[in-house]
């Protein structure tokens, strides 16, 4: 009885063990059938990577398609008025600030009036003396020559009774004396109503139109100061900044910009692109990208590269993450945002160039 219970007992271990084997056996089989599968997934990933296109990743800053256009005076001064507001539609040539121009203004108007007075001083001598002139000049003449016929008359007189010897010798040569200043003086009217009935003489022109020129040009240039104070716009676009306001004062100087605004054409946005310096053959003109902003979630605004930099520089947008690189060099490249993006403009966004070839859904 004893012997036939240690054999059913033996038999019971023996069945346990082989079920336990059994398990262990599978168990196994199955952790190396998932490892050759993972490996087989890695391989088909590494051996296939064409099918995962790689974006061109890179910070970018919005900007209106004429870029910031600082507009600043080219004259130190007050302002007067600036007639414009921050998101104000603006036209070319439209003013947008005027300075205090009171003092320009009458240089201006004193420039004007020389000019006036030169003109007529060149009309003077051109024409030349005028008619109740010439006929006093002339009027002289006759005078004069009366007076030396009168003269030589007299002077014939006493020769004859000098000759009879009537009168002396003193006496005739007085009255030859008197007779040789009467015809002096009538050759002198005669030589004054030339030069009053003559033409102007050239050099006496040329100087008079001389100083017309003179006189026009500190015009245009009084008039070339004093549109200076009107500060205007170069192109239709929409005011972004207003730096100043009417009373505060502005200067013009070459190391301290003193902008009064700053607009731009936003009819187009464009964002600059800093792309890294390893990504920069895989970059070219005409290619698709996107760009994401924080504020606008996985909203993605498309556009198209219009302009790849050609040479490597400082970055341009910092993204302010504690590990990131400053010393990295770019290639500056601009991408035109599609018609209909509204971004706000200086927006840091996230831009991403599609490579030649690769394909990306347009989700927005």
């Amino acid at each position: 009885m004893s012997s036939e219970f240690s054999i059913r007992t033996l038999w019971k271990n023996r069945t346990v063990l082989g079920i336990g084997l059994g398990i262990f056996l599978l168990t196994a089989s199955l952790m190396v059938a998932s490892r050759r599968t993972q490996k087989s997934a890695v391989a088909s990933a590494v051996a296939s990577p064409i099918h995962a296109p790689l974006l061109v990743a890179g910070p970018g800053r919005v900007e209106p398609y004429s870029e910031d256009i600082k507009i600043g005076s080219e004259l130190s001064g007050r302002l007067k008025s600036v007639n414009v507001e921050e998101g104000d539609a603006i036209h070319r040539g439209q003013v947008l600030a005027e300075l205090e121009n009171a003092d320009y203004r009458a240089q201006v108007e004193s420039a004007r009036a020389n000019v006036v007075a030169k003109e007529a001083a060149l009309r003077k001598v051109i024409n030349g003396a005028r008619r109740q002139e010439r006929d006093e000049a002339w009027s002289s003449v006759n005078e004069a020559k009366a007076v030396m016929e009168n003269s030589q008359s007299e002077l014939h007189r006493r020769q004859e009774l000098f000759a009879a010897g009537v009168v002396s010798r003193e006496e005739l040569d007085r009255y030859a004396r008197e007779a040789d200043v009467a015809k002096a003086k009538y050759d002198s009217a005669i030589q004054q109503h030339a030069l009053v009935d003559d033409h102007a003489r050239e050099e006496d022109q040329s100087l008079a139109e001389a100083d017309v020129k003179l006189a026009q040009a500190q015009l245009e240039e009084a008039e070339a100061r004093y549109e200076k104070t009107f500060i205007r716009s170069p192109i239709d676009g929409t005011v972004l900044r207003k730096h100043h306001r009417s009373g505060e004062s502005v200067s013009n100087s070459s190391t301290v910009p003193d902008p009064v605004l700053t607009i731009g054409d936003r009819n187009t946005l464009r964002v600059r692109v800093d792309v890294d310096e390893t990504d920069v053959s895989r970059v070219q003109v005409g290619q698709r990208a996107y760009v994401t902003a924080d504020a606008f979630g996985k909203e993605k605004f498309w556009g198209r590269v219009v302009r790849v930099g050609q040479q490597l520089g400082p970055k341009n947008v910092r993204t302010d993450e504690p590990t990131e690189k400053v010393d990295t060099k770019i290639l500056e490249t601009l991408v035109e945002l599609d018609s209909g993006s509204h971004l706000p403009d200086g927006l840091r966004v996230d831009a991403f160039i599609v490579p030649a070839g690769a394909e990306v859904a347009q989700n927005r």
